[in-house]
């Protein structure tokens, strides 16, 4: 236990510090979460100081870590759904639609592009061509849910119609993502269609019963109770058993937990006074403690090594980081355009559904366990997907200070003149 407190104190602190020191270079904190956990994984630390590496994370322990990380994640996925703006997302529901269809269905276009050139040298031994080209197509069109949660707080632009699009249509790609996960997983012989198939009617059902049963009970319970103080332990611990009940629900069915605990944070009444005590009191611990644990866990799992130092591998790295950047953001860019969103909002929003972090990582982890992708394919997807992630933030700056400048009068038009007006389209 003394190893276990010495092991987080050091995570937590070595997080906050690179996460304030991204924030100075203009990039959000949970960037320096991930990057914590490589440098004290085996892509540095192991590398430079092996013995050092594996007395600070004993292997007995990484159990207890990824337990705790995982809670710190279900426990935020909740918060942010809990935080989303229902109404605005309902009013933007056609924009939703589209992005969320069009930036799937691009990327996988793109990725299955890609799977044709790089089958014959990439693929894994006895893995057939319909399985290595849905899990490269399935790589490339994840957007990452909990990462850009995470950076749409800490940009306070969650309330956002930028934002709320963003995070509800992050949310159906990964659904739709780890549906099409237990596709790949069945092409690949490692289980029958009918799982994969399971899998997706019990997702419907299970949001069909929060959305349709869960959330008016809960309407009435707060309605009921709405007379009672707030920040009592009773409405602690429906509001924690709720969380975990559903994050095992969305588990089992086969998805995520993460997903469990956000639609039920969707689905909780947000002007219940009692639910807002509660969530406060779980914000702090889980924001500053377990949330940091569990970027740093996974990214603790990330060796750079395994790409080795062929300028050629390079080669096809670079090449999977275009196709994926491109395919992306020029499809959620393009669909929210004619949707109706003006440019500066289509292009947030293509920037944001780009960034594809830790979702990322964890299916490329499944893929690779499966042996559906090698080693190498796997590290140049990792490459992919911290590029992906790092570009979100300064994307977005450009995107402001570009459409700040055209509101600008320029310099060689008269103080007080009237701008020239611009024909775009501006949702809302």
């Amino acid at each position: 236990m003394s190893h276990l407190f010495l092991m987080l104190s050091l995570v937590m602190v070595c997080c906050y510090a690179a996460g304030r020191l991204c924030r100075r270079l203009g990039q959000p904190p949970v960037m320096g979460e991930i990057l914590t956990g490589i440098a004290l994984g085996p892509s540095l630390l192991g590398a430079v100081w092996p013995s050092g590496q594996r007395w600070l994370f004993p292997v007995d322990l990484l159990p207890v870590t990824e337990a705790l990380a995982q809670l710190g994640l279900i426990i935020f996925m909740f918060l942010i759904g809990h935080e989303l703006n229902v109404g605005q997302v309902r009013r933007a529901g056609r924009v939703a639609v589209m992005v969320s269809n069009v930036s799937v269905l691009v990327p996988m276009i793109g990725g299955a592009l890609l799977a044709g050139v790089m089958y014959g040298r990439f693929a894994g031994p006895g893995v057939g061509f319909p399985a290595f080209a849905l899990f490269i197509a399935l790589a490339m069109s994840v957007t990452a849910f909990p990462v850009l949660a995470r950076i749409l707080t800490d940009r306070k632009i969650a309330g956002t119609t930028v934002g709320g699009l963003a995070i509800t249509c992050a949310a159906v790609d990964d659904i739709t993502a780890w549906c099409l996960l237990a596709l790949a997983t069945a092409l690949g012989g490692h289980t029958s269609m009918t799982a994969a198939f399971t899998t997706v009617v019990m997702t419907a059902l299970f949001i069909t019963v929060m959305m349709y049963g869960v959330r008016p009970l809960l309407a009435r319970l707060a309605t009921r109770h709405a007379d009672r103080p707030a920040g009592g332990a009773t409405s602690l611990l429906l509001l924690l058993t709720g969380i975990l009940l559903s994050s095992f629900a969305t588990d089992w069915i086969g998805i995520h937990a993460i997903f469990g605990a956000f639609l039920f944070g969707a689905v909780v009444p947000r002007g219940a006074p009692q639910v807002a005590a509660a969530a406060g009191q779980v914000r702090g611990v889980t924001v500053v403690l377990l949330l940091p644990l569990f970027f740093a866990y996974s990214g603790m799992h990330t060796d750079f090594r395994l790409i080795g130092a062929e300028p050629a591998l390079w080669g096809w790295c670079a090449l999977v980081v275009v196709v994926a950047i491109v395919t992306k953001w020029a499809g959620s860019t393009g669909a929210a355009r004619l949707a109706g969103l003006g440019w500066q909002n289509s292009l947030s929003l293509g920037a944001l559904m780009n960034c594809r972090g830790l979702t990322e990582l964890v299916v490329l982890g499944i893929g690779l366990e499966l042996g559906i992708i090698t080693p190498t394919v796997f590290a140049m997807l990792v490459v992919m997907t911290l590029v992906t992630t790092g570009l979100t933030a300064p994307a977005l700056s450009l995107i402001d200070r570009l459409a700040a400048r055209r509101r600008t009068p320029s310099a060689g038009q008269p103080e007080g003149a009237t701008p020239v007006p611009q024909k775009e389209c501006v949702a809302g």
